[in-house]
């Protein structure tokens, strides 16, 4: 089974800060630099769980984009990268509060520039899932190669998942819009604002309004754990507790314990439990992907 996920490859600038940060002042806190992306995240979690992954994505020809290929490719993730001369490696500056939550400030340089043709033809005859970061589909400078990267997946016979990513621009654009661009796609896997931001309603049940443009939809609810809805029915898990040092990623490792379970033949409890399982241990340190 071979995974081709689409999606940001960044270098993330983590600032935990150490109380709250002081308009036009000085704020202490603990910086860690990191490879990160909302793609980056999902490939490098998917393989740590054993899953051949390939990550579609586009750096810029830089230090940092050297440094992101090296290191995804030290655990495990075959870069299909375009390096685009015109264009700085993707930077998102992440702030860290004390309960862990995040902020983020991003410039996805590189990213925004991806093209219909970097998905090549010989990855899509070799693999069996698309999994696309919604971040493509947001920014109007990347949609239309993030459609094309979907309806050839389809065209391919590959199962297909977006995750929506960003409540707010999903918002700013028109829920309709954005559900239009994903219709016909198999799994949707957004967070409750997400969720609230497609239907009105963080209520995991509203995602059954959503089953007339996607096959079936994982809601992920954080502290409450997730649910999986479909045409069958509705199942709950939930959540694994941990303590939450940092939530950057959260979501990106949930959506791959989730698609690893489901594309191998797991039941909804199973594949919702491999989803919160990844999330929960994604909370417990600093960074968006594994720990070595």
């Amino acid at each position: 089974m071979t995974v081709i996920v689409v999606g940001d490859a960044a270098m993330d600038v983590v600032a935990k800060h150490h109380t709250a940060i002081e308009h036009a002042g000085d704020s202490r806190a603990d910086i860690t630099l990191a490879v990160g992306g909302a793609g980056a995240n999902t490939a490098a979690w998917l393989a740590s769980l054993g899953v051949d992954t390939v990550l579609v994505g586009r750096v810029g020809d830089d230090m940092a984009g050297r440094q992101v290929r090296s290191e995804l490719e030290a655990v495990g993730v075959r870069c299909a990268f375009a390096t685009d001369p015109a264009a700085p490696t993707c930077c998102v500056v992440v702030l860290v509060d004390t309960e862990g939550q995040r902020s983020m400030l991003a410039d996805r340089g590189a990213n925004a520039r991806l093209a219909g043709p970097d998905l090549t033809v010989n990855l899509l005859e070799t693999a069996s899932h698309l999994h696309l970061s919604g971040y493509v589909l947001l920014d109007p400078a990347s949609r239309d190669a993030g459609l094309e990267m979907l309806a050839a997946a389809r065209g391919a016979g590959l199962t297909t998942s977006v995750d929506p990513q960003a409540a707010l621009h999903i918002v700013k654009q028109g829920a309709e819009t954005f559900l239009a661009m994903v219709a016909g796609v198999d799994l949707l896997l957004p967070n409750s604002e997400e969720l609230s931001a497609l239907t009105g309603s963080r209520d995991p049940g509203s995602a059954v309004e959503l089953l007339g443009h996607v096959g079936a939809v994982a809601v992920t609810t954080g502290p409450d754990g997730a649910s999986w809805i479909d045409r069958i029915g509705r199942w709950d898990v939930p959540a694994v507790p941990a303590t939450c040092v940092d939530s950057t990623g959260a979501g990106d490792a949930f959506d791959a314990g989730l698609l690893s379970a489901w594309l191998d033949g797991k039941p909804p409890l199973d594949v919702l439990r491999a989803g919160v399982t990844a999330g929960s241990k994604a909370v417990s340190h600093v960074g968006g992907q594994p720990q070595p």
